[in-house]
């Protein structure tokens, strides 16, 4: 019997031939022929094979395919010189009416069979193992001398005809510091299934305990590694197990077929990506690419100009325009809330900066076919319903948003709102938005910029935001232009330091990401362009999609209309006129909003993020 050392430097024919000859003391090919292609293997009846082909297609991220064979083909010319599929994999599985009946060294015996099936070779992530290496990065499963850890997860593929299965993944443990190494080693090689799927909480996935993976072995994490999931070829095997063809066979999850194909062929999948953590109960990263991160940036600095010179830009933090936006793009469920009732001596009391960026925001995830919900003080309800109605009539909204109002009635009122029956297993909502409303200062009180208390106009929808900080998957992001907003907690030292009566006014209330602009609407526009340009972004949205299904075709970008718009945002603003809302700083009832003119000030504005986000 042959022993493995040595085998990651022997060429792939000769290991082909001491496969064949059943010469190798191991249980899996992980590390073998660096830098070679390996492949996972499926073989079922020709009668299936077009289907089957279709699914691989539909699901390229786990079943890149590298070769399909004619009937009773058991060479491969394209991948190997002498290759003969009977025999070159360690070990087999042979399956009958999707259950496993049987492993197997050879499938010489099925011979007869085999003239009638059609073998499909499937790229596989152990081709990348070479090039992460390479990275500087280490692979802890060829490290601990064991097959990687594969599992099932609770992400449904795309189905075609009778193949339907849930998207099976492999973990690989790196070290936080090398994460978007990993990310740049894999993303270009498409046929090893190409960049990860998720990094963070294997929750997140479906998967309940990463010691008992589903396939191969379980691999031990250092102190500091984060779990790395990459969509796997053993998603076929899950495929022809639901599909109950007759009989199928598949390689043995880690037993691959080795090519002679090296790992040099690269396919660009637009741009360089990075990884960004948006959460951290669960753990969570994204990915995006360079262009559209910093597209996202420079919204974030267009934005963060200060017209009222009221020193905000000590409370502006780089990247938290981006990170808001990038939890918003992963989030299924968003609630939104705005009024900040400034003018307690006029009715109604709101002023117009506020609605305008909530409802931006609104439409962009209404567009992105997201979950949305608005909710507001329980004197203000009419209003609201009223600009609702308008924003509708405009075309700013698809159709109506539910309007939601919150009281505190018990201890557990916050929960019992954002969670079914108060389950924090269970939120309504992944994500929080606050947009110029009005924030509860350390007192228990709120004000205004001229330090005058509204508390009595404002209902304590603080809480639903204190609330959020306890249930894990929920993430929240405040927007603000004085550090007296809902979510400027993050940055209440700033406030009360560089900020007019800051030492009263600052809002104690934290939100996960704190987006400060020059007047709050332009922080809404900004949200919305930037969800446009992640959403147009081909890095992201494999990786919002888990490689599954097809990419959105860039000429069909459907939530492009959804963008804020200098028409719209002046229809909006004349309706919001009309029904008495007023400019923050002069209380006028003119077009303007925080005493400066919509021409030339906020339509310019419009203008520049539109022309940022797409170009």
């Amino acid at each position: 019997m042959l022993l493995t050392g040595g085998l990651k430097s022997l060429l792939p024919h000769v290991l082909r031939r001491i496969i064949r000859c059943n010469r190798l003391t191991i249980s899996n090919t992980s590390g073998m022929a660096e830098g070679y292609k390996q492949a996972n293997v499926v073989i079922l009846h020709k009668s299936l094979a077009d289907d089957f082909e279709k699914f691989c297609y539909a699901n390229d991220g786990p079943l890149p395919l590298l070769h399909r064979s004619q009937p009773g083909d058991w060479k491969c010319p394209s991948l190997s010189s002498d290759s003969d599929i009977r025999t070159d994999c360690l070990q087999y599985r042979k399956y009958e009416h999707g259950a496993c009946t049987g492993s197997l060294k050879s499938l010489k015996e099925y011979s007869e069979q085999l003239k009638d099936m059609v073998t499909f070779y499937l790229g596989c992530s152990f081709s990348f193992e070479k090039a992460v290496q390479k990275a500087g990065i280490p692979i802890r499963n060829v490290e601990q001398k064991c097959n990687v850890s594969m599992y099932k997860t609770s992400v449904p593929c795309y189905s075609v005809s009778m193949f339907h299965c849930n998207l099976v993944v492999t973990m690989r443990p790196i070290p936080e510091s090398k994460l978007e190494a990993a990310v740049l080693a894999t993303c270009e090689l498409k046929e090893a299934h190409g960049a990860p799927i998720h990094i963070g909480d294997p929750g997140l996935l479906g998967i309940q305990d990463l010691s008992k993976p589903d396939y191969g072995d379980p691999v031990h994490l250092h102190p500091g590694d984060i779990p790395v999931f990459w969509a796997c070829g053993v998603t076929g095997v899950e495929a022809i197990i639901n599909c109950s063809a007759p009989l199928a066979f598949t390689h043995s999850p880690g037993c691959m077929f080795i090519t002679d194909l090296k790992n040099d062929n690269v396919r660009s999948l637009g741009g360089v990506p990075q990884v960004h953590c948006i959460s951290q109960d669960p753990l969570h990263f994204s990915i995006v690419s360079a262009e559209a991160a910093q597209k996202i940036k420079t919204l974030e600095t267009l934005i963060g100009i200060d017209p009222g010179e009221r020193g905000i830009v000590h409370l502006q933090r780089r990247g938290e325009l981006l990170g808001a936006c990038l939890a918003l793009s992963h989030a299924g469920s968003v609630l939104i809330t705005t009024g900040f009732p400034t003018h307690c001596t006029h009715e109604p009391p709101e002023e117009n900066d506020g609605p305008p960026g909530a409802l931006a925001i609104a439409a962009m995830l209404q567009a992105l076919e997201k979950q949305v919900a608005i909710v507001t003080d329980q004197r203000a309800m009419d209003l609201n319903k009223k600009i609702m109605e308008e924003a509708v009539q405009l075309g700013i909204l698809k159709k109506p948003i539910p309007l939601l109002s919150y009281q505190r009635q018990n201890a557990d009122s916050a929960l019992m709102f954002l969670c079914e029956n108060g389950n924090p297993g269970r939120p309504r909502f992944d994500h929080l938005v606050a947009i110029e409303r009005a924030g509860m200062a350390a007192d228990g009180n709120y004000y205004n910029a001229r330090k005058v208390n509204i508390k009595h106009l404002v209902d304590p929808i603080d809480e639903l935001f204190l609330a959020a900080q306890t249930i894990p998957g929920v993430t929240t992001t405040g927007v603000g232009d004085g550090g007296n907003e809902l979510g400027m907690g993050k940055v209440k030292d700033a406030v009360k330091k560089h900020i007019k009566n800051g030492d009263v006014i600052a809002c104690d209330v934290e939100a996960d990401f704190t987006v400060v602009a020059g007047v709050s609407n332009w922080g809404g526009y900004a949200i919305a362009c930037a969800l446009s340009v992640l959403r147009s972004c081909e890095i992201h949205d494999r990786y919002l999609r888990r490689a599954i299904g097809f990419p959105r075709a860039p000429s069909k970008r459907l939530w492009l209309p959804a963008l804020p718009s200098v028409t719209k945002e002046e229809k909006l603003l004349k309706t919001l006129v009309q029904l008495g809302v007023r400019s923050g700083k002069t209380a006028s009832l003119e077009m303007e909003v925080d005493g400066l003119p919509f021409y030339n000030t906020h339509s310019l504005m419009i203008e520049k993020l539109l022309q940022e986000a797409q170009q």
